[in-house]
């Protein structure tokens, strides 16, 4: 059965069995999953982070960002989940698959690269700040 609306339930760790139209959180372990809200029954597990999708919540109902696209499943269903409303989208063709694999690639690489930097930065400051009062 399709799914329009989705619950939020917080855990610890991803239940062996979904229940259909629930978002389940784990913060602790940063994922999120849910069954397929074309009725598919899949289980869709999305990582959350900064490099990943991210995860909101306003009055106990959920959001996430950025959509979800099962490219890879039979359904090839593409939704939105905002404030526990699921919006549907369109199905993407091969090619827009294909770009946005490599686009969202891309900004992961970034982000890391970032990091990184920013890593790097502090540990020169620190090796600096270091030998200055050694």
């Amino acid at each position: 059965m399709i799914v329009n609306t989705i619950a939020l339930q917080h855990v610890k760790y991803m239940p062996s069995q979904l229940s259909e139209g629930t978002l389940y959180v784990s913060d602790e372990y940063a994922l999120a999953g849910h069954l397929c809200a074309c009725g598919c029954g899949t289980k869709v597990i999305t990582p959350l982070g900064a490099a990943e999708w991210t995860y909101s919540e306003r009055n106990g109902r959920p959001t996430l960002h950025p959509s979800i696209g099962n490219w890879q499943l039979y359904c090839k269903s593409h939704y939105f989940i905002r404030e526990g409303q699921i919006h549907w989208a369109r199905e993407w063709s091969d090619l827009e698959v294909v770009a946005g694999r490599a686009a969202e690639q891309e900004r992961r690489q970034a982000y890391y690269r970032s990091i990184h930097l920013e890593r790097s930065l502090w540990l020169q400051l620190w090796n600096w700040l270091r030998k200055l009062f050694a």
